[in-house]
């Protein structure tokens, strides 16, 4: 007898997406409609946002809409959730992918530097999260699923080489002290979360991915080669390698894996 194959299937599903429009979130977004979900990018500057909407929506013939909102806002978040839900819900799932850098070495930081990378990488993923949660406790719903993207630099410190660290002041590829930090917030804001909101059904899990081609940073040719030569596998992943477990937990197969972190690094 043949395999029926495994099958996730968002028909019923509305995932709003942060960051939704461009690199690992655009792919994202795009696996989602791909499995028949509806799709809500939150961004809040790229003037292109409401094309890319249209252009999943043509070719996955799935709803898709923009929504600018700055993920910092908590007010403003909870209007546009609250929006989503009306206009292209009853929203399902949440990935809180929408996430920035600075590009600076340690000693040229500053604190506005830490509140612009913390007010969006850990302040927004809290918002956006919490907003979600809100709607369903409102209504008791019971298979809410959030997906943080976090990244292995939650857990490492990236260096060229042995006496090297990756920094601005010699390359223009960059993992920053605040943006590592952030991350590492956000890893352990899901485990909070996930205990938290358990009770009421609400999975929180993150993904950690690694070296990714995402096309945002250009990676000189000698740094890429020794990163190449550092992973396993020996490349960067594609965007949309990254979209496998994020489908997967978004999805009713992942209905007993709560506060897990996915390292996705080749």
């Amino acid at each position: 007898m043949a395999s029926q194959g495994f099958i996730i299937d968002f028909s019923h599903a509305c995932i709003v997406v942060t960051g939704g429009n461009r690199g690992i979130g655009l792919e994202i977004s795009k696996a989602i409609a791909k499995a028949g979900g509806k799709v809500a990018i939150v961004y809040n500057s790229s003037p292109d946002a409401s094309e890319v909407a249209d252009k999943i929506e043509r070719e996955f013939r799935v709803k898709a809409k923009a929504y600018k909102c700055d993920v910092a806002d908590s007010d403003l978040v909870s209007q546009t959730f609250l929006k989503i839900d009306k206009e292209l819900g009853p929203i399902t799932g949440l990935v809180a992918n929408a996430g920035i850098t600075i590009q600076k070495p340690a000693m040229e930081m500053t604190t506005q530097d830490f509140n612009n990378i913390f007010n969006v990488n850990v302040l927004g993923v809290f918002n956006t999260a919490r907003a979600a949660a809100k709607l369903w406790t409102d209504r008791k719903y019971k298979e809410g699923s959030i997906v943080i993207n976090s990244s292995m630099s939650a857990r490492i410190y990236n260096r060229k080489g042995a006496h090297e660290p990756i920094t601005q002041a010699r390359y223009p590829f960059n993992f920053p002290v605040f943006y590592n930090a952030s991350k590492a917030a956000v890893s352990n804001l899901c485990k909070g979360l996930a205990a938290e909101w358990a009770p009421h059904n609400i999975r929180v899990n993150a993904i950690a991915p690694g070296y990714v081609d995402t096309g945002i940073v250009e990676v000189p040719e000698n740094v890429r080669q020794y990163i190449n030569d550092n992973v396993p596998v020996g490349r960067f992943a594609k965007p949309a390698e990254i979209t496998g477990q994020t489908v997967l937990l978004l999805s009713n197969y992942a209905s007993y894996m709560t506060g897990g972190e996915y390292l996705i690094d080749g």
